[in-house]
């Protein structure tokens, strides 16, 4: 059993899952920080200089300015602008993920459409060939 698991481990397919987990990974906190350090900031501006990562409804009682406030309260909120991040996050991985699908489906194309090599020339036409040279010759 522990033979036929290093095998399973040790296969492309594994390695290159893990390196796409860890490149994944380290995307996602790429886009993370793109949606709530680039994009967010901006459309709070359009909507009157709202932080739109810090906009919720508290599902309680009282007045608190942000939502760990909130929490440390122990009063619910329903935090609309950490969903809205969500869901910007989603839509740029999946674009990004489009992207990448759709070109290797041209690369794989491309192979497709190679013409395939010529087949090699039977052995009659080997051995015609060579008594035409001959002929030549002489």
């Amino acid at each position: 059993m522990l033979k036929e698991f290093k095998e399973f481990a040790v296969k492309g397919n594994m390695i290159d899952m893990a390196v796409g987990i860890i490149i994944g990974a380290a995307f996602g906190a790429i886009v993370s920080s793109l949606v709530d350090d680039v994009f967010m900031p901006v459309i709070g501006i359009f909507l009157g200089g709202l932080d739109f990562s810090n906009f919720f409804f508290i599902l309680g009682e009282g007045e608190f300015a942000t939502i760990e406030k909130a929490k440390e309260a122990g009063i619910a909120t329903l935090n609309i602008g950490l969903f809205i991040n969500a869901i910007i996050k989603f839509l740029i991985v999946a674009f990004a993920l489009f992207i990448v699908v759709k070109g290797i489906n041209n690369l794989k194309r491309k192979e497709e459409e190679k013409p395939a090599a010529p087949a090699a020339p039977s052995s009659e036409e080997v051995l015609l060939t060579e008594i035409r040279d001959l002929l030549k010759t002489k």
